[in-house]
C-alpha cells in the first residue's frame, strides 16, 4: 500500500470513531483485524476479528457521551502507519474506575496500524 492509502484508511476509521458510527469504522477492517489497546504498558482492550472488535466497540460507546480522536502527526514506517493522538472525551455516567459523569477525560498516545489486503489489519493503541 502506498502511505496516501494508509493515511486514507486511519483517516476512514478514525472519522467513523468520531462519530460513534461502528459500521463505518468496521468498513475499513480486515475481517481477521486485531486489536489491543494498552496503557503504562498494561492490555486492558483486546478484540480478535471483526465480531469482537463490533462487541467491543459497542460496549465502548456507552462510556462517554462525546469523543474525539485528533492525529496530531502521521508517520509511515515501512508496512505501518504510526499516528500521534490526542483523545478527549466526556464521561456519560458515573464509572466503576471512579469516573464521574460529565468529567473530561484528555489522554495523549499513539495509535499504530498494519495493513493486510487493503485493509487495516491491526491496531494497538497506547496510552
Amino acid at each position: 500500500m502506498t502511505p496516501k492509502e494508509m493515511r486514507s484508511l486511519v483517516d476512514a476509521y478514525i472519522d467513523a470513531y468520531n462519530r460513534m458510527d461502528i459500521d463505518d469504522m468496521l468498513a475499513v477492517v480486515h475481517p481477521e483485524v486485531e486489536f489491543q489497546s494498552m496503557s503504562d504498558g498494561v492490555v486492558n482492550a483486546r478484540a480478535n476479528g471483526v465480531a469482537e472488535l463490533r462487541a467491543l466497540a459497542e460496549q465502548s460507546l456507552a462510556l462517554f457521551s462525546e469523543r474525539r480522536q485528533l492525529v496530531e502527526s502521521f508517520e509511515v514506517q515501512g508496512s505501518r502507519a504510526v499516528a500521534s493522538i490526542a483523545f478527549r472525551a466526556v464521561v456519560a455516567d458515573d464509572l466503576p474506575n471512579g469516573w464521574t459523569k460529565g468529567r473530561v477525560v484528555n489522554v495523549s498516545g499513539r495509535s499504530e496500524f498494519d495493513f493486510r489486503d487493503g485493509a487495516i489489519f491491526r491496531i494497538v493503541d497506547i496510552s
